[in-house]
C-alpha cells in the first residue's frame, strides 16, 4: 500500500525516530512504512492519522489491483 508517512512526517519536522518514540513503536517500522514494505495494521494506521489529525486516507492511499 503505497503512503505518504514520509511527507506527513516532513511537513512535521519529525525524525523517523521521534515519530516512532512518540507512538512507541520502532524506527525500523516506521522505515519499513515509508518503503512499502509493511502495512500497519489498522490500529497502527489510525493512530498515525490522529497523530497527524487527518484522515486515515490523506496518509495511506488505497490501490484495489484488478485481475
Amino acid at each position: 500500500m503505497k503512503n505518504k508517512l514520509k511527507v506527513y512526517r516532513a511537513m512535521n519536522d519529525l525524525t523517523q525516530e521521534k515519530l516512532a518514540n512518540k507512538l512507541g513503536i520502532t524506527r525500523q517500522t516506521i522505515i519499513a512504512i515509508e518503503k512499502d514494505k509493511y502495512d500497519p495494521s489498522l490500529a497502527l494506521a489510525f493512530k498515525l492519522a490522529r497523530f497527524f489529525k487527518v484522515q486515515i486516507e490523506d496518509i495511506f492511499i488505497y490501490n484495489l489491483k484488478e485481475d
